[in-house]
């Protein structure tokens, strides 16, 4: 074999061994952005699910509340408002979150009803009567553990994302990132007035 040949075979098989590992680093890499990107589409279906969860809610507390407090009809505007503007937002996809204008109408709109929701719960102070009721109170506590769980679904949301746009942000895997239209997402601001939990205890 002659000299020349011998370096076109070992040039070949440098070639050939990059193009490899070229080809073995971008599967891994975009089987793990797919991976992380799952992993945020999951979150954010737990997220909507308690946001879903509070949403259904409201309706039976609101007529129980009514059935001792019929004459605050502001309230009950305000609620079914800001009910009404919750729902408009509340079915969107993991896809959409790469828009911040998006993630923020979600917030606010949520941060409206749990303030409409505090104004309703402030009403029920002054009716002790309906303060006993035992649905009103079974209510109560149903709505308390679904605060409670979505404090819990958008931290790991916030993990989950924090996770994915690490990794499509890192180099080299940027360039893989854009290359397969994998865009950076928006996480939930810590706005501890708007979105803490309505208060429900009545001690």
């Amino acid at each position: 074999m002659s000299k020349g040949l011998k370096t076109t075979l070992i040039i070949i098989g440098v070639l050939v061994v990059f193009l490899i590992g070229g080809c073995s680093y971008y599967s891994n890499t975009y089987n793990k952005m797919i991976t992380l990107d799952e992993s945020v589409s999951g979150a954010w279906a737990q997220v909507q699910n308690v946001y879903q969860r509070r949403y259904d809610l409201i309706p039976n507390l609101v007529e129980t509340v009514k059935g001792y407090a019929a004459h605050e009809s502001q309230v009950y505007a305000d609620i079914a408002e800001a009910r009404s503007k919750a729902g408009g937002v509340i079915q969107l996809s993991a896809r959409d979150l790469e828009d911040p204008a998006v993630l923020e109408q979600f917030q606010a709109a949520q941060a409206s009803l749990s303030g409409a929701l505090q104004r309703l719960l402030a009403v029920t102070e002054n009716y002790p009567e309906l303060k006993a009721d035992q649905n009103f109170l079974a209510l109560q506590d149903q709505l308390e553990g679904t605060e409670n769980r979505i404090t819990v679904e958008r931290g790991r949301f916030n993990e989950a994302v924090t996770a994915y746009n690490t990794y499509i942000r890192s180099f080299p895997n940027n360039i893989i990132a854009n290359m397969s239209g994998f865009r950076v997402k928006e996480k939930f601001a810590a706005d501890v007035a708007a979105q803490s939990a309505p208060v429900v205890s009545f001690d």
